[in-house]
Parts: structure tokens; sequence; C-alpha cells
């Protein structure tokens, strides 16, 4: 098990042994970091974590100082994969190693699971003390990892206003409905076909992976709550040929949780119609910015969002350990 040396009164428990109350203002530190750092409200999300450690039911460790918990992560199992859902240590205790450390935790802890074949992670805030990007470190289990720089870009919706409008010849573009959810799962499963975040997210892979996916984006809070005024979807005589899907993911703040187009349809500026009109909803709604990530690789899509008027915010790594 990993361990904090610093102190004999420090060290890193598994957080079923760990009680509720002592991580109130670590994560009430979080919420602020994650609204100072993206305009993201992370109330749900960290009531959820609390909800979850105070049932000893949420999987993973804490970083305690005394009993005051000052640093924590948490992973749940997916069949033969992993996910990292968070790694968090407070600003004033925050130091590359105390977070290794609870990765390193997690990782092993994963890494014992009968079949686990990946592990997977995302982690927004992790290893930016100073910033907005990444500061390079030697990562756990670095000869099984794969890293894929990210980028979190953002756009004033008052922008929204000054794109034009492109035609699009035989597609109409729609409000998405849940009744095109099954077409929704497809549509996804055949545009991430050999795409870079299929290597990133294995959900992608799959018409099952996708489902999972989509609801994941749909039910719960991670990305922030599902924003159907805002989600649309692209029909070619009837067919879905392309969505965009977005939530709100603070007080004036919306983000589009995914957005692509069928292979056989690109190039036709679906991509284009189909954000605009996200961005034009959220805009009505009373949203001030909204915000989108995308895989540095992915050159086209960014050249894309730049043309719109996106830029960047904040830059993260997409992490993947495989044996």
């Amino acid at each position: 098990m990993a361990a904090w040396p610093d102190s004999p009164a420090t060290g890193i428990v598994d957080l079923h042994h760990a009680a509720a109350v002592d991580f109130t203002p670590l994560l009430d530190e979080e919420v602020w970091a994650w609204r100072e750092a993206l305009d993201w409200d992370m109330h749900a999300a960290a009531q959820l974590v609390h909800q979850h450690i105070e049932a000893r039911s949420l999987q993973g460790f804490a970083l305690l100082d005394g009993t005051q918990a000052i640093g924590y992560c948490y992973y749940v199992r997916d069949g033969r994969k992993g996910l990292l859902g968070d790694v968090y240590v407070m600003a004033k205790s925050r130091t590359p190693e105390r977070e290794n450390a609870l990765l390193e935790a997690a990782l092993e802890a994963l890494w014992r699971s009968p079949g686990m074949e990946r592990i997977e992670a995302q982690l927004l805030l992790f290893g930016t003390a100073r910033g907005n990007s990444p500061s390079p470190r030697q990562m756990p289990y670095s000869s099984s990892l794969h890293v894929y720089p990210r980028l979190y870009l953002e756009i004033p919706v008052d922008a929204a206003s000054r794109l034009a409008i492109r035609d699009t010849p035989g597609v109409t573009i729609t409000p998405w409905t849940e009744a095109r959810q099954d077409d929704s799962v497809r549509l996804v499963a055949a545009a991430y076909r050999g795409h870079i975040d299929s290597d990133i997210n294995d959900q992608y892979r799959s018409p099952a992976g996708a489902r999972r996916f989509l609801s994941n984006i749909i039910q719960y809070p991670g990305c922030g709550t599902f924003f159907a005024p805002a989600s649309y979807m692209a029909l070619s005589e009837r067919n879905l040929c392309g969505i965009s899907l977005a939530s709100l993911v603070g007080e004036r703040t919306g983000h589009i949780t995914q957005i692509c187009a069928a292979p056989a349809h690109r190039g036709q500026g679906i991509g284009y119609a189909l954000l605009r009109r996200s961005l034009l909803a959220f805009a009505e709604h009373g949203c001030e910015r909204v915000s989108l990530t995308v895989t540095a690789a992915n050159q086209e899509a960014i050249r894309l969002y730049r043309q719109m008027g996106f830029s960047l915010r904040r830059q993260f790594t997409a992490y993947v350990w495989t044996p």
C-alpha cells in the first residue's frame, strides 16, 4: 500500500475506513477549485461522493492528516476495465508525490482485480498546481501508460449570433429526442470506429459501450446536467447522421458532451450546423459561455472549433494503462 512518509500521523487509507464528516473541507475546496478553473458547479457531484463515502460504497483511498482528509481518489470497475473518477489533493498540501501516491494506490487496487485489462482516466484538474496545463512528471506504472493530450475549449455565447447559417443540402437539424437513443448509439459507434478517441475511451468501440456512454452523460451529473433544449440531431431522409448533446455545468455555463457525424456525411458542414444550433440554444437559456473538450491530435475538429470562435481555457491529459 502506498504511504505518505512525511509524518507518522499521515498516510493513505481505504475510503471504507474513513469518516465522511472529515471530507467536508476537502470537498468544499474541490467545488471551489472547479468553479475557479472551469466555471463548473460541482456541488451535486461532491454531495454524491460524500453520500457514497458515508455509505462505505465508494472504492478508493483517502490521504489523511491526522483524521482530516486532505486528498482522495476513487475508482469504479466496469467489467475488465477500471475508471479513475477523481484524484484531488488540497492546494496547501498538494505535491506531485502526494497526488501520485493516491493514484498509485488506486492503480494497484485495480490491477489486483481478476481479469483487469485496462484503466482509463481523464482528470481535468490533476497535475495543474500552477497555470492551465499539466506539469511534466513521472507517472505510476509508466511502462504500461499511454498519454493523450487534450484541450478544454470555450466560447462566449454572444459569438453564436455572429455565426453565419450554412447550407447542409438534404440534411435537417432538429431537436434531439430520446426516441432516437438507439440510433444515436449506432451513430456514435460508427463515428468513432478507428478514431483516436476510441483509444482513449473504449466505450466508443461498440454499440454496447456507446449505450453506456450515452446513458452516463444523460443520466448522471459527472458532465453536468443533461440539457435537452440545446441538444440537436441531423437527419438525412429521416436517417440520423449527426448529434450534438449538451449539458449545464454551471449557472451560466453550458457544455457540449458529444458531437459527431456519420462517416458518410463528414465534410458536409453537419458539425458546424449542429454546434451553432446548440450555442444559440444556450444563449437563449442565459448562458454566458459554452465549453467542450477535444483530443489535441484531432486537428480537423480543432480547426472547426477555432473558426467558430472557441479558444483554449485549459490543457489536460487522458491516461490509459494497459498490461
